[in-house]
């Protein structure tokens, strides 16, 4: 076996890790959020995430390289830190907090047609036709998910869960492209990023008077969601992507994260999935495929 295939194979690895992890966060941050509130949850995962990317630096020697950081820098990293993790993790857990599951998993995922349409205005963007279509056949996945199949209604189980779920997606494609423009080390860049936002979450939280003493369980799971859904998983997804022949090869894999959510939380959780989540979340990947499709 050549050094060449050595690589890829290894990238199909670190790529179902990631993917693996990802697909039972949902599962994790409903169970988590029994046993504390969301700024609780949030302070200590993103903590979590921050010791883990200063640990990696620091074993990978990247830590010397933070004196190349300059003010702007710095600054840039606390405007992405306060989107993330601040931002769309709080926000995130309280759709999670209002919603099942199975409803707010699906959809957070319509976030790259949400990018897409960030674009036009902040990346003067033109959009296609098919790019409309498919934001449609995605955002009708929502309201099949949403109403729990009863469409002509337009009757939502929680409006104001979905529209938090929905917001998030705002939020990350905001990170996303601000953050691409940032061309530090991207581990590095995620350990400062995670410095602010974690700063960020305890003044908050400390401002309202939120954080609490968690509980052995309710630590365990800010723990786990600060390892395996910001930290680890991120550097195992990030490895995959370098280590691949192209990353068509493993970026695919993602849409898998839903549907074996989708088991974890019938399994873990005891939700029982309902068809109009199912036919939802087709609808959804049909339409981001579609703009994969028309990207190429």
């Amino acid at each position: 076996m050549t050094t060449a295939e050595r690589q890829h194979r290894l990238a199909y690895l670190y790529a179902a890790i990631a993917v693996v992890f990802w697909s039972t966060s949902a599962s994790v941050f409903k169970l988590s959020l029994r046993h504390m509130g969301v700024l609780t949850l949030l302070f200590f995962a993103s903590l979590t995430s921050t010791v883990a990317f200063f640990l990696y630096a620091a074993v990978t020697g990247k830590l010397a390289h933070l004196r190349g950081f300059t003010r702007r820098d710095y600054l840039r990293s606390a405007g992405l830190g306060f989107l993330n993790p601040f931002l769309y993790y709080a926000v995130l857990f309280e759709a999670y907090s209002l919603l099942p599951a199975q409803e707010a998993q699906p959809i957070n995922f319509v976030w790259p047609l949400t990018l897409v349409l960030l674009s036009i205005p902040l990346l003067h963007q033109r959009i296609k036709a098919a790019s409309i279509v498919a934001i449609f056949i995605s955002f009708c996945g929502v309201v099949v998910i949403g109403t729990h199949g009863d469409i002509l209604s337009f009757r939502f189980s929680n409006p104001a869960g979905i529209a938090l779920a929905l917001s998030t997606t705002v939020v990350w494609s905001l990170f996303w492209i601000y953050n691409a423009r940032d061309k530090q080390d991207e581990t590095l860049r995620m350990l400062v990023n995670f410095a602010f936002g974690t700063v960020f979450v305890l003044a908050a939280a400390l401002c309202l008077g939120k954080l609490e003493v968690p509980p052995l369980k309710g630590l365990v799971g800010s723990v786990y969601i600060g390892l395996f859904e910001m930290g680890i998983t991120f550097l195992a997804w990030l490895k995959a992507l370098k280590s691949a022949k192209t990353t068509a090869h493993v970026v695919n894999l993602i849409y898998l994260v839903p549907f074996l959510s989708l088991l974890v939380i019938a399994a873990v959780l005891g939700e029982k999935i309902l068809p109009s989540t199912f036919i939802g979340l087709l609808l959804i990947i049909a339409g981001i495929v579609l703009q994969k499709i028309c990207d190429r």
